[in-house]
């Protein structure tokens, strides 16, 4: 059953009608294929409408849609004979992240990404996309293998922010977050990174400080979450949406700002509603992006990220 945001509920009744009209199909002789039609012509046009206007509180509601393809789903459909690599030969395996080795079309990569699950048990194994030091650390083991060996790395990131525990404080979060964005900036390979659902705060950066920046279209990336800001500005979550608009979430704003530099369309109605066809843009996007920069020189692909950064601001 889909699963419809607050702001579609006049697009949920409609899916309604046009579901029970199938059903009255099935039982009857009666040929009400144009009333089906016209009640899509007019779905597809209402959900066109709210899309084009979506509020950026609205667009990080899209971004954390249940539905929206995670890790895997991208990892599944882009990249061939992937071979998982687990632990950071320090501590342990976080499941928060995933990394491994693989193959995007002809190209050898190493990718990393954040894993939230899709069902209460995954949820919980992979502690809802939030990485503990672990996490940031076997991060790093990749980037360092990918490093020795030549392969351009990709990351993809879908995180509230890294995982706030006692425990994850006790394994040092803020200096292993801070080490993981150190090697990203260091790296002498290509790296590309997306933002594919939420990019929260240095859980999201750790992975992110790369060469090219991509964000689906309806994803969000800022420093905090809008429910953290409107608490510690105004005291109350119920300021969200306010909180939202002031910081600039979305993919527009932060292309603009020049924070990231590239915007991948998703499909009508979010990547939630066409996981493949979202999937297979971005896939296209990180080929086409690994290529401009597959004739740089390390010395020039570490030169072509420190001035990415300096210019920002």
């Amino acid at each position: 059953m889909a699963s419809y945001l607050d702001f579609e509920k006049t697009i949920a009744e409609l899916e309604s009608r046009i579901d029970e009209l199938r059903e009255t199909a099935q039982d009857s002789e009666i040929n009400i294929d144009q009333d089906i039609d016209r009640l899509r012509a007019k779905s597809d046009k209402m959900l066109r409408d709210i899309y084009a206007k979506l509020t950026p509180w609205q667009k990080t509601q899209v971004a954390r849609h249940p539905e929206r393809p995670h890790f895997k789903d991208y990892v599944e459909a882009l990249i061939q004979d992937f071979m998982p690599l687990a632990g950071d030969r320090a501590f342990g395996e976080d499941q928060a992240i995933i990394g491994g080795l693989g193959r995007l079309g002809d190209r050898k990569v190493v990718v990393i990404g954040h894993e939230k699950g899709d069902d209460t048990a995954s949820r919980l194994k992979h502690n809802f996309g939030m990485a503990k030091p672990e996490g940031y650390r076997k991060a790093i083991r990749l980037m360092e293998l990918a490093d020795r060996f030549g392969l351009p790395v990709i990351t993809l990131v879908d995180t509230m922010g890294a995982f706030p525990g006692v425990e994850a404080e006790e394994r040092g979060q803020a200096e292993a977050i801070a080490r993981s964005t150190e090697r990203c900036l260091s790296l002498k390979v290509p790296l590309v990174a997306a933002i594919v659902g939420e990019g929260g705060s240095g859980g999201a950066i750790a992975i992110a400080a790369a060469n090219r920046v991509l964000m689906l279209e309806h994803s969000v990336y800022a420093v905090i979450s809008p429910e953290g800001c409107a608490s510690i500005l105004w005291r109350t979550a119920d300021k969200a949406p306010d909180a939202a608009e002031a910081m600039r979430v979305t993919a527009a704003d932060l292309k603009q700002l020049g924070v990231i530099d590239r915007v991948v369309a998703e499909p009508l109605g979010g990547a939630h509603r066409s996981p493949a066809a979202a999937i297979a843009a971005l896939g296209s996007a990180l080929g086409e992006e690994l290529d401009a920069l597959a004739a740089l020189s390390p010395e020039q692909v570490l030169a072509d990220r420190r001035a990415k950064y300096l210019a920002i601001g």
